[in-house]
């Protein structure tokens, strides 16, 4: 019985850990679809991606690409972060060529969509920026057939990730302007580098508003959309705040409308949201804000501002509203929230992130103490009467009936409820998975060293000392538990670790080092409990 439940326990956490995304997706609430199209045709999007000359920008932060006659922005390195698949690389988030395409576009739309700039053929004073007291800005200008004079200018600040674009509008048309700005960013469906089976997190568009909340949008929703012709993908297409973008595992991007204690993009007349698939396998995430018309001869500025770089929990706060929510933990986000946050806490205690797992790990386990305890101690009785119910075995033979009727006066007389540590494991699995989630999904932990040979917590062990340590550990607590009655059980408990541990070798060390400490602390106290069991008995005591 017990071992059936040691089982079952491993089998479902598996399962929930694993597939809880496919077995139990976010919902999303259910909104009537815009009335409006996309605000500028696929065609147009897919022509952008043509190379003309680039201009780059070299921060301390980034090292960016822009294409000069488009105005869009190409390419994005994030100096700071390795590439997951060659260490000796920088990590690119924006790319445009083989590998790939991720970009993000801005741009001016009239009031029936078309754009303002297609076809223009932006101009800048110069091929090469870096920074200039802290700013590096790259100021592109043309001039439309209709007499339109527009500037676009980009600022990187130091230390930062997040870019200011302005359009500058003069209107020298002869008549009035009615103009929205619009900002988009492109992306193809390929996997990022870095993921497998085991360790894959959701890729695709993502966005925040006060009406629907954090809401994701799935590649596969927006096929099925463009395959059949509709525009169904449940998000919210009308706002007055937020932020828009694509997220993935660690990175993301996204356009945000309203920054911390600044003025919304959407304030005069709301912004509209458009997620959604284009020609050529590409997906845009973006928004257009409608702007008042613009007189003859006046000018006009539009500004937005765009995230591009790492999900790090402590700078997300401070750009813009719920922007946190991106470094999505699904069904246990309040858990692993809270972890997360000791975890951090305990990071500024220790200065490292390795022992920050340690101590989460020790604190998580005091605080479950009370309920490892019932389940332990219902385990170390059935393990105790172990000889008591082989022999029973033998007495009854294959007579079934009598068989489980000795059984549960034996369970009766011993103070044994055979289901009694179910419960208490049970009401681990939140907090067994929002570790898991919490430590899976910081980027905190990418390239952070914990000591001698592990020097990136993100990345797998490159000895694979802790995989074996948590293979060694995960055999050594099966011979602490009761042994299975039944034979082909009694080969699952020993096989079992031995699955288990293969995916373990391909975890990052982050998450591998919780389970070390967690299975070492996990037999520190199930011995404890196992000898003073055995040692009440020995002395005739009666075990509550």
């Amino acid at each position: 019985m017990n071992a059936k439940r040691t089982t079952l326990f491993f089998i479902v956490s598996a399962l929930i850990l694993f597939g809880w995304g496919w077995l139990f997706p976010a919902p999303q609430p259910v909104q009537n679809p815009a009335q409006q199209q996309a605000a500028q045709p696929a065609a147009a999007v897919q022509a952008a991606l043509n190379p003309t000359v680039p201009i780059t920008v070299a921060t301390d932060t980034v090292s960016a690409v822009i294409d000069e006659a488009s105005g869009d922005l190409r390419g994005l390195t994030l100096l700071k972060y390795n590439s997951a698949d060659d260490e000796g690389k920088p990590f690119a988030l924006f790319e445009n060529n083989q590998n790939g395409v991720y970009i993000a576009q801005s741009d001016l739309i009239d009031e029936t969509g078309r754009s303002l700039t297609q076809g223009l053929s932006f101009k800048s004073a110069k091929k090469q920026y870096a920074l200039e007291n802290g700013k590096a800005q790259v100021r592109l200008t043309a001039t439309t057939a209709s007499g339109l004079e527009i500037a676009k200018t980009y600022t990187f600040t130091q230390g930062s990730y997040l870019i200011d674009v302005r359009f500058d509008v003069a209107n020298r048309s002869g008549k009035p302007l009615k103009a929205a700005a619009a900002y988009r960013v492109v992306r193809d469906s390929k996997t990022p580098a870095g993921q497998g089976y085991f360790m894959s997190s959701y890729t695709g568009p993502v966005l925040y508003t006060p009406e629907g909340k954090f809401q994701k949008v799935s590649f596969s929703d927006l096929d099925d959309d463009f395959q059949k012709g509709r525009d169904q993908a449940e998000y919210e297409r009308q706002t007055q705040s937020g932020w828009v973008g694509i997220s993935q595992h660690y990175f993301f991007s996204a356009w945000i409308l309203q920054p911390k204690d600044g003025a919304s993009i959407c304030a005069a007349a709301g912004c509209r949201i458009d997620i959604k698939r284009r020609d050529g396998g590409l997906y845009t995430a973006g928004v257009s804000a409608a702007e008042p018309e613009l007189p003859a001869g006046a000018s006009q500025s539009y500004a937005a501002k765009l995230y591009a770089g790492p999900q790090t929990t402590a700078e997300l706060g401070k750009i813009a509203d719920h922007l946190e929510l991106v470094k999505d933990y699904g069904r246990v986000h309040w858990p692993a929230t809270a972890l997360f946050w000791l975890m951090d806490k305990l990071h500024g205690l220790t200065g490292n992130w390795g022992w920050a797992i340690v101590l989460l790990t020790v604190i998580v386990k005091i605080i479950l103490y009370p309920l490892n305890n019932a389940s332990y101690k219902s385990m170390a009785k059935m393990r105790a009467v172990a000889p008591k119910l082989e022999a029973l075995k033998k007495q009854y033979g294959d007579d079934r009936m009598a068989m489980q009727q000795a059984m549960m006066q034996m369970y009766k007389d011993e103070k044994i409820n055979p289901l009694g540590g179910c419960l208490p494991m049970l009401l681990q699995i939140p907090i067994f998975i929002g570790l898991y989630w919490a430590i899976f999904s910081s980027v905190e932990l990418r390239q952070a060293p914990w000591l001698g040979w592990i020097t990136d917590l993100s990345r797998h062990d490159p000895w694979f000392i802790l995989p074996v340590l948590m293979t060694a550990t995960m055999m050594f607590q099966t011979t602490l538990n009761p042994p299975p009655s039944d034979p082909m059980q009694a080969k699952m408990m020993k096989i079992m670790p031995l699955v288990f541990s293969v995916m373990f070798f391909f975890f990052p060390a982050g998450l591998v080092l919780y389970y070390v400490v967690n299975n070492i602390l996990t037999i520190a106290q199930q011995m404890h409990v196992n000898r003073s069991i055995e040692r009440a008995r020995k002395n005739g005591e009666v075990v509550s």
